[in-house]
Parts: structure tokens; C-alpha cells; sequence
């Protein structure tokens, strides 16, 4: 099952992935040494799948793309906050990253390793551990076709013929 990594508030991109890793943009390698100021095992604790939960302002900071190709690297499903930086929204986008704004009672009542499923189509996230479902604010059609696609890169080659 997917569990849920939490997080608080603030979580700037350095805390995503130290400035010093930006020297490559390998998916992998970036990813294994994600949240590593926070916790030096989360990239060894994280799984394909899981979710990682946030406060207010998830990915503040710098602009730096390294922060959510690390993240999608890790093969985390979504990221869901209660909010975003405008930048790093924008970027998570670009890079193929599902990312989510729930209602912040919503992320409240989701705890560190409470299994979560992702039902897109429906609009809302499952929490299985406390039989809850909650709404995630609707992604533009757009959005979802870069995420779908991979990214925009991704999406500029399938659509474009790049």
C-alpha cells in the first residue's frame, strides 16, 4: 500500500534537495538524496507509489527544477499540500509531477504513514487507514495532459512531432 510521508510547513526546495546535488539532473540519482536534510533514510523508506503530505507553501524558495524531478524520481504518486510556491506549482508541471491542493483540514487529518490511493478520475484522495475520502482542488485539462505525458518536454515532442 501507499503511505504517507508528512511534512509541515515551508518546505523549501534546499530541504527538497540540497543546492550542492544540482549538478546533475538524473531523475535517480537526484532521488536518492531527497528530503536528505530532513531525514538522511527517507530515500531509503520512501516507496514507488507512496505520497508525500505538506502544509502551506510546499516547495518555497528556490526555482531550481532539481527539487520536483527529484521527487518524481523517487516514483512518489502525488504530492499533496495545502498549498504551493507559485514557482515549484509550475515546475512540478513541467517536469510531470502530480502534485494536489486539499482543503488544510483535509491534510490535518492525514498522519505519517496512513495508507493513501489516489482516485484521479473521482477527484479525491482515500485515506484506508481512517476510512476517509478527501477533495482534491481540480487540476486544468492541460495540466493533467503534461503530467500524463510526462512533462512538458514530454508533451511538446508527442504533440509537436519535437
Amino acid at each position: 500500500m501507499a503511505k504517507a510521508f508528512k511534512f509541515g510547513d515551508d518546505i523549501n526546495t534546499d530541504v527538497i534537495l540540497s543546492a550542492h546535488y544540482m549538478v546533475s539532473f538524473d531523475e535517480k540519482e537526484l532521488a536518492s538524496h531527497l528530503m536528505e536534510s530532513h531525514d538522511p533514510d527517507f530515500s531509503t523508506k520512501v516507496k514507488a507509489g507512496d505520497f508525500m503530505v505538506a502544509g502551506e507553501n510546499f516547495g518555497c524558495g528556490s526555482s531550481r527544477e532539481h527539487a520536483p524531478i527529484a521527487i518524481k524520481g523517487a516514483c512518489i504518486k502525488a504530492v499533496l499540500a495545502k498549498s504551493y510556491a507559485r514557482i515549484f506549482y509550475r515546475n512540478a508541471f513541467n517536469v510531470g509531477l502530480a502534485i494536489y491542493e486539499l482543503d488544510p483540514q483535509d491534510i490535518d487529518n492525514i498522519d505519517e504513514g496512513d495508507e493513501l490511493e489516489l482516485q484521479n478520475e473521482a477527484g479525491k484522495i482515500i485515506n484506508l487507514t481512517k476510512n476517509q475520502s478527501y477533495v482534491i482542488t481540480a487540476i486544468p485539462e492541460f495540466m493533467q495532459e503534461l503530467i500524463a505525458a510526462g512533462g512538458l518536454m514530454a508533451y511538446a515532442k508527442k504533440e509537436l512531432g519535437l
